[in-house]
């Protein structure tokens, strides 16, 4: 085995770990009484916040796992709900279908910089002279 052939592994199980640490960390910012919080830098704050948060949980989640992005997009949007519904019974916390909207927002932007992160990594297709149509040599 190559030395560099571990690579891809150790950095597939970083992508998993930082997913998963946004995640956590995400939660618990969600969750954490709002006099802890910074105060808004404009009036729609709140909204890029969720935006924010969500298209870099699509980014590094679809990172994470290319072959599961159905499945990641609904736990996300699930995700976010689930913040939503919890923020309401904290009592010092106020749960907003806004806020899960900007969520999913965040999720088809994050999901798009994965996608092009991803297919920009892939090698383009060669054309060789098997695969030409003309059976010959490209190009003559």
């Amino acid at each position: 085995m190559r030395a560099g052939a571990r690579h891809p592994h150790w950095l597939h199980r970083g992508l998993v770990v930082g997913f998963w640490a946004l995640a956590l960390c995400v939660a618990v910012l969600s969750l954490m009484p709002i006099a802890y919080l910074p105060p808004p830098v404009f009036s729609l704050w709140d909204k890029a916040q969720h935006a924010l948060a969500f298209a870099a949980l699509a980014a590094l989640g679809l990172l994470a796992y290319p072959r599961r992005p159905w499945r990641l997009a609904v736990g996300l949007l699930a995700f976010g709900g689930a913040i939503e519904l919890a923020q309401a019974a904290t009592g010092w916390r106020y749960g907003e279908w806004g806020d899960w909207l900007a969520d999913a927002v965040g999720l088809v932007v994050g999901s798009a910089l994965a996608w092009r992160t991803w297919h920009r990594r892939a090698p383009p297709p060669r054309c060789t002279p098997a695969a030409s149509p003309r059976g010959g040599t490209p190009g003559l």
